[in-house]
This record gives structure tokens, sequence and C-alpha cells, in this order.
């Protein structure tokens, strides 16, 4: 299995938040490794092994996401290993760059079994040996998880052009969608707009860390009317209906009577990947 790099989840949380659509490489590269590359890794920082002996990174493509899940789908083989051999490879990265020591990591993970290359040597992945995979119920939809995968992994559209908080007296889940029963409606009840950061408020701060919050307070319309007891926020593609593509059960539950007002305060509303 492999884990997405912070250069992907970063992209991943820009890409959603609007405040940069994520442009993939035309071309993924497996990439091997003598050393566990780390979340932090870069196309010259990753443990690589070394360039010589033939080595070189090659293709891989992916079939389509499923579950929150890309999976390799067909063989991988490297060039044949000669001078003195690559070493003992014990991890793998996909990289956007054929070039060595360059271009982002954007999924690493660890070998089923570490691999002595030796000259002569021409390693292959079996299809379906790679795959990575968005952990479910950490508040990312699965719409939202296997778009993006598509997206970065396939090159396939994924568009989010604006994003909004909604209302639910249900809770949520990985399944969700923006038509989910239990969203608030009647007594004037609209959800909210929030802006890419650096737009017209409310908006998103600037992503960093793979993580951005509210840059200022988004305050609902005032309630004509009872909303009902408020268990969960939405974060949703569209005004009304739409993709949900982030939720939380966890805000305290609140009822809204006629004459209320719904808000958030700048920093209480975050999304993040990790």
């Amino acid at each position: 299995m492999g884990s997405l790099s912070n250069y992907a989840e970063n992209a991943l949380v820009k890409h959603l938040a609007t405040e940069a659509a994520y442009t993939p490489a035309a071309t993924l590269y497996l990439a091997l490794a003598t050393a566990d590359p780390g979340e932090a890794a870069t196309g010259a920082s990753m443990n690589e092994v070394a360039n010589s002996g033939s080595y070189a990174r090659t293709a891989i493509t992916f079939g389509a996401a499923s579950s929150r899940r890309v999976t390799q789908n067909a063989d991988v083989t490297f060039p044949a290993a000669t001078g003195g051999g690559w070493g003992t490879v014990t991890h793998w990265a996909i990289v956007d760059s054929a070039t060595y020591g360059a271009g982002n990591v954007l999924s690493y993970g660890a070998l089923a079994v570490s691999k002595t290359v030796v000259a002569g040597n021409t390693p292959s992945v079996a299809s379906g040996q790679v795959y990575v995979e968005i952990t479910a119920s950490t508040g990312l939809s699965n719409y939202a998880a296997n778009g993006f995968l598509d997206r970065m992994f396939r090159n396939q559209a994924f568009t989010v052009s604006a994003t909004y908080l909604a209302l639910w007296t249900a809770t949520l889940s990985d399944t969700s969608t923006g038509a989910t029963a239990g969203e608030v409606s009647g007594g004037s009840y609209a959800r909210k707009q929030v802006n890419t950061a650096g737009g017209a408020s409310p908006a998103w701060n600037a992503v960093s860390g793979g993580a951005t919050d509210l840059a200022n307070a988004a305050a609902f319309p005032t309630a004509t009317g009872s909303w009902g007891t408020v268990v969960a926020l939405g974060v949703c593609d569209a005004s009304t209906t739409g993709n949900l593509l982030w939720y939380d059960n966890g805000v305290a539950d609140q009822a809204v009577a006629s004459g209320d007002t719904a808000s958030f305060a700048a920093g209480t509303v975050d999304i993040s990947q990790s």
C-alpha cells in the first residue's frame, strides 16, 4: 500500500479548496529506493538507488479509482542491471519526472519483500502490486478521494470550482453526497460560500502543510423558522445539491431557532489531509 506524500496531500487540499487546480503529469514513473522515502520526500531526497548500473525510473499506469484506491494495471519492467548492481531495494515511490534526482514524489511504500539487485537482474513489478489508498473515515468523502486519485494518478478531469459550508441535522459518512437526507431546509436556510484564499470574505486561508481553515467568520442567513438541531457540517461544491467534499460530525449539537444566526468564527472550520 502506498501513502500520499506531503506534496500530494498539499495538492489535494489546494485543489478541493479551489486555491490551485492540480495539473497532473502526462506520465508517472515508478522509482526504487534503498530506504523509506518518508512523507517529506522529493525526487532529489527519496533514498533512490544510485544513478548507475543502468538504473532508470520506469513508467507506471493505474486503473480507475475505486473504494478510495488506484491500483497499478500493467507490469513495470526496469532495465537489466549492469556493473555493480543496484544494492538492496526496500521501497518504491511514484514520481512525476523520469529524470533522476528531479520531480515530485506523489506516493511511496514498502516492497513486500526486499530485493538485492545484482548485475544481470531485470527487476519487474507485477500488475496490481502497487496501489495508493486514501484512508477511509477521515472526513474526506469517497467522491473527493476517488476524484483526486483519478486526477493525480490517471490525468482524469476533476473540477472543483467553488466551496460551500452546509449544515445537516443527521450525521454524514464517506458515502454521503450533496443530496444526502438531513440537510437543513426552509426557514431561509442557504449554504454559505467560502471563497478561495485571498478572495472576498469569507475565504479559506492559504493551504500549508496539507491544511487550511477559515480566514474570516462565516455566517449563515438568519433563521426565519426552526432549522432543527445541527449535528454535522459539510463542505460541498455547489450552492444546492452538488457533491460533498469534506464533512465533520464533531460539531457541537446546536438547535437553531427562528431568529438565530448560525456562524463559524475564523479558524474554527479546518480541512486537512494527512
